[in-house]
């Protein structure tokens, strides 16, 4: 377990969602999203379960809750190796099915939660009903490349350490005002190797579960009896008022001509059985950010969500 704060979330879901339960009796619920095994939410990088009382899935979890799914919102590591969040996602996983008493979970990961929920079923596969991944860089991110190209060019044994210490020191701020108690260290170059297209072939080489074979396709839809499902959007710009779409539209120029999100290019984000790879949102927009600042011309992110609750619910998961 990450450490005591986590085990008390994942007691306060239980409770939550006994109380949901409750309310339910009395007030009704459609059981649209009430999936047979919990859903349980992995962040990316630089993610967290909510700060200042702000989500990081805004307003996706008590959507959720609110027509019968189970929810459990994870935190690991802002910055390290998916095989490191991985473990740390594992642990927390093995504490939900005890808790939940289901046996099974369905992950959701988004961005560099895509790659951390796939360690988890690669390697317990018996504690995982589906895995879906949402605007994950299962393939690697321009963005990364990018920064790696300047960590290994002729500015490196200046510019890197001064870069990792700058986004070392926000993944520790990120992690303080979320309210962990983890000494975990943060690690920058973990991810950085994690998330570029060489740490991307690496991982996919040992954990090939739901990847496609083929450059823009789908992967296997099911493995060792765990579902694999993707969605992603590719509009770094969707609206004027919010201001995180600076950041997107800046990141977006390291794809060239690449459909992408921001952050991850339409072909990275597909795994497993693709919903769709082009919805009109980017990065932050995946999980409603910034405080759902989304676009007007599309479906709204949370409706997504209760969408695929219900898709995993028809399928039995």
């Amino acid at each position: 377990m990450k450490n005591n704060k986590t085990l008390l979330a994942l007691c306060l879901g239980a409770g939550l969602l006994a109380s949901g339960q409750t309310q339910a009796f009395w007030f009704g619920s459609s059981g649209y999203t009430q999936t047979k095994y919990p859903i349980v939410l992995g962040h990316g990088m630089l993610g967290f379960d909510s700060i200042l009382g702000v989500d990081y899935w805004y307003g996706i979890p008590a959507a959720l809750r609110r027509d019968g799914a189970s929810v459990y919102v994870t935190e690991v590591s802002q910055l390290d190796t998916s095989e490191a969040r991985g473990e740390q996602l594992l642990q927390q996983v093995e504490d939900i099915v005890a808790i939940s008493g289901k046996g099974k979970v369905n992950l959701i990961g988004h961005s560099h939660g895509g790659p951390t929920t796939r360690y988890v079923a690669a390697v317990r596969p018996d504690l995982v009903a589906s895995v879906t991944s949402v605007g994950a860089p299962h393939k690697g991110s321009a963005t990364a490349d990018f920064l790696k190209g300047i960590s290994d060019g002729p500015a490196g044994p200046v510019a890197t350490p001064i870069l990792v210490g700058i986004v070392n020191g926000l993944g520790t701020l990120i992690n303080f005002l979320s309210g962990s108690s983890s000494t975990t260290p943060q690690n920058a170059l973990g991810s950085l190797e994690s998330l570029n297209s060489e740490g991307a072939a690496r991982f996919n080489a040992k954990f090939p579960q739901g990847i496609p074979t083929s450059a823009c396709g789908e992967g296997a839809y099911s493995v060792n009896g765990v579902r694999y499902y993707s969605w992603s959007g590719t509009s770094p710009l969707t609206n004027v008022l919010d201001p995180s779409d600076l950041l997107m539209g800046a990141s977006s120029l390291t794809f060239g001509s690449e459909a992408n999100d921001g952050l991850v290019g339409r072909c990275s984000s597909r795994m497993g059985q693709v919903i769709r790879d082009n919805y009109r949102m980017n990065h932050l927009d995946e999980v409603n950010q910034t405080l759902g600042l989304t676009s007007l011309f599309e479906t709204d992110p949370v409706t997504v969500y209760r969408q695929h609750a219900n898709r995993l619910k028809n399928a039995g998961l």
